[in-house]
């Protein structure tokens, strides 16, 4: 089951009411990142390929066609009990561009890294809310403590 806006709140900073919705919250984007390849996906490990900053302009990016890695401005904390994932906002959707996430489980902790997928040239601000995290009662295992525990912070 999903948990309220209100649950979710209490486990993302900072955050503005605006952000807070009927079953999520709002993460804002910080940076943007165009991958420069070079990763590796292993058996017993991986390597990140390069990354290159794209600065902004006036406090906006200028992305055309193509895969991006965008930072969070928020830092999130996967409760006891729950699982994390992150949906892109409608806007984003509409604009021909789309945020894809890996699952964060219980345990993790930090600001997190998405993929940007960009089908048509956009204009983002920096701080615009992009994606809308949720978060839902899971059965779980242990904890993540993985590699991107505390990433970001």
């Amino acid at each position: 089951m999903f948990k309220s806006g209100t649950f979710v709140a209490e486990h993302v900073a900072p955050i503005t009411d605006e952000q807070v919705q009927p079953n999520g919250v709002d993460l804002t984007v910080t940076s943007i990142d165009q991958s420069e390849g070079g990763g590796q996906i292993a058996r017993d490990g991986k390597k990140i390929g390069d990354r290159i900053p794209v600065e902004p302009e006036n406090d906006w990016f200028e992305l055309s066609s193509g895969s991006y890695v965008v930072r969070y401005g928020e830092q999130v904390t996967i409760p006891e009990g729950h699982i994390g994932f992150i949906l892109p906002r409608s806007s984003l959707l509409r604009n021909g561009a789309s945020l894809h996430t890996a699952v964060w489980d219980t345990g993790y902790e930090g600001r997190g890294a998405g993929l940007l997928t960009v089908g048509a040239p956009i204009e983002i601000e920096v701080g615009a809310r992009i994606g809308q995290f949720v978060l839902a009662t899971a059965d779980h295992e242990g904890a993540y403590d993985g590699t991107y525990h505390g990433e970001g912070l």
